[in-house]
C-alpha cells in the first residue's frame, strides 16, 4: 500500500519536470527576489528578543483536509512576524497542503527569514525557493539518500540560502553534514501522519552539539514549548494551532503572551 508520502513524491516528480518546462533555472535566477539579501535563520533563532517560534502558513494537510483557506498569507506574516515569531514556514505544495509559491511572495511583507516547506527532491526546487524569496529550505531525510542531503544543502549554501535537515528517526542521524544549519526533528511520522512528541525528547541528545535544533510538529502549549527548550531545543515549528483558528495572527500573540507567563 502506498503511503502519504510516496504519493507526495511521486507526484512531485511530475511537477519538477512540468516547471523546469516553463522556466529554466537560468530564467529562475533572472527573476527580482532571486537576488535579494537573504535573512538569516539562524541569527533569529538566536535573537533573545524573540520567540524562537517558526510560525507556518498552510491551508490545509492530508491528515485534516482544510485547515484555513480564507487567511492571507501577507497579513499572517506580518501578524507572526509582529508579536516575536523567529521565521515564518510556508508550505508550497499545492495537492496535498493547498500551497503556492505566491504565498512565499506574499509572506515576505512579514520581514523575518522564510522558510519554503517543500518536499525537495531537485536542485531546481532549491534554486527556485530562493527565486521566489525563501531564505530557508527544507531538506526531508525520508525521502533524501546521505549524499543527496550533502549535494543539496551545499548548493543551498552556494545560493545564500540556509538548510533545516528533517529526521524522523535515530536511523537518519547520518544524513546530517557540514552544509546544514538547523536539525529538525519531525514528531509527526510522515507515513501515516500520526504525531508523537516523545521523538523530539528521545533524540535531543544525539544530536550534534553544535548545531542548532528545531522541534515540528505537534507543539499544542506554551508548556510543550517551555519543556522543549528545557530539553535543548532553539526553535519551535508550530502551524496547525494556530491556523485552524478564523485569525491565525491573533492566536499566535496569545500564544505568546502566555508563554511570557511562563519564563
Amino acid at each position: 500500500m502506498t503511503n502519504i508520502l510516496d504519493r507526495i513524491v511521486s507526484y512531485k516528480k511530475e511537477e519538477v519536470a512540468a516547471s523546469k518546462n516553463r522556466i529554466t533555472q537560468e530564467g529562475l535566477t533572472a527573476l527580482p527576489l532571486f537576488s535579494t539579501p537573504v535573512l538569516s535563520l539562524a541569527r533569529f533563532l538566536e535573537d533573545q528578543e524573540r520567540t524562537g517560534i517558526i510560525a507556518e502558513f498552510k491551508r490545509r494537510s492530508p491528515s485534516k483536509g482544510v485547515i484555513n483557506d480564507a487567511a492571507s498569507a501577507s497579513a499572517t506574516a506580518i501578524a507572526y512576524a509582529t508579536s516575536g515569531a523567529s521565521a515564518i514556514s510556508v508550505l508550497t505544495d499545492k495537492p496535498s497542503f493547498g500551497g503556492d509559491l505566491q504565498d512565499l511572495v506574499d509572506a515576505r511583507a512579514g520581514g523575518v527569514p522564510l522558510l519554503r516547506k517543500e518536499f525537495i527532491i531537485d536542485e531546481y526546487q532549491i534554486t527556485e525557493a530562493k527565486a521566489y524569496g525563501a531564505d530557508v529550505i527544507l531538506l526531508i531525510a525520508a525521502i533524501l539518500t546521505p549524499t543527496q542531503v550533502k549535494n543539496f544543502a551545499e548548493k543551498a549554501v552556494e545560493l545564500g540560502l540556509e538548510v533545516i535537515l528533517e529526521i524522523h528517526d535515530e536511523s537518519e542521524l547520518s544524513h546530517i553534514s557540514d552544509a546544514v544549519t538547523v536539525i529538525g526533528v519531525n514528531n509527526r511520522n510522515l507515513k501515516t501522519f500520526q504525531v508523537d512528541l516523545v521523538l523530539s525528547y528521545r533524540l535531543s541528545s544525539l544530536l550534534p552539539a553544535h548545531k542548532l535544533r528545531i522541534s515540528e510538529s505537534g507543539i499544542h502549549s506554551a508548556r510543550d514549548v517551555r519543556s522543549l527548550k528545557e530539553a535543548g531545543y532553539d526553535g519551535f515549528l508550530i502551524g496547525e494551532n494556530f491556523m485552524k483558528q478564523i485569525n491565525p495572527g491573533a492566536a499566535f500573540a496569545s500564544f505568546v503572551e502566555e508563554l511570557k507567563t511562563l519564563v
